[in-house]
């Protein structure tokens, strides 16, 4: 089972119950809406002309639509590249980008930009019903390339060592997008409803965790320490989550 498939597997069974819940902008995604969406963007990105192995840039503040982004590139057969920066075949942006800065064919963008594609574009009515069975998948900055059976293998790991069940709320309060990214995994595969706050403050975890009952709070340790103490919630350091991705 390849890293994408893993994160959707929990998605036939948990149907439409939450899955993602973005503070930033008040989307709110079922099971079944952020697979669908994965799927149906990851055949518009082969319409578009994307083929294996080929390189997408995805500058996205965290939350559902960088999401749905990663993984529809890596769903389609493509390497997720998180910068804003590089040469690749394509880009997927909230709205402004540097064009100086990148070096790509088209650009895909959740906000609308002139001049450059609405990523809504890419979800037509065929889907991608398989992924890549294995290859390159995620990088860093354009750096060490990470396939699907290292980030599969990994996110086992992580999820044995950090148990989230289908009754979490888990509340990714991370300070950048791979930690972020993580979160969203460990919680998606599980059946968990992850809630992304706007940013990691304590005042904000505090007050997104009782309105969204929240049972796993996952931030930076300084809102970790101040955390403890709390009898109705886990809280661990958002440093947990990528140890074993360290490179």
């Amino acid at each position: 089972m390849t890293w994408t498939e893993l994160v959707l597997g929990a998605s036939p069974v948990q149907g439409d119950q939450p899955a993602v819940s973005d503070v930033r902008t008040g989307e709110v995604l079922s099971y079944n809406a952020f697979a669908r969406k994965v799927t149906h963007a990851a055949a518009g990105l082969r319409r578009h002309g994307l083929r294996y192995g080929d390189r997408v840039i995805v500058d996205m503040p965290l939350g559902v639509g960088f999401a749905i982004a990663v993984h529809s590139v890596a769903w389609s057969g493509g390497v997720a590249v998180l910068g804003d920066s590089g040469t690749a075949r394509m880009m997927i942006a909230q709205r402004g980008y540097d064009p100086l800065a990148v070096d790509v064919q088209k650009v895909f963008t959740f906000e609308p930009t002139p001049g450059e594609l609405p990523f809504s574009d890419l979800l037509g009515e065929r889907s991608v019903q398989f992924g890549p069975l294995a290859g390159p998948a995620l990088s860093v900055g354009g750096e060490y390339v990470y396939d699907h059976d290292e980030l599969a293998s990994d996110l086992r790991s992580l999820s044995s060592r950090l148990l989230v069940s289908e009754d979490d709320v888990v509340l990714a309060a991370v300070s950048d997008p791979l930690k972020g990214l993580r979160v969203l995994d460990l919680a998606l595969m599980s059946g968990a409803h992850v809630v992304i706050a706007h940013e990691p403050s304590l005042i904000g975890c505090r007050v997104l965790a009782h309105v969204h009952a929240a049972t796993l709070v996952i931030a930076p340790n300084e809102v970790v320490r101040r955390l403890l103490g709390d009898p109705t919630l886990r809280v661990v350091d958002e440093r947990a989550v990528v140890s074993s991705l360290s490179r």
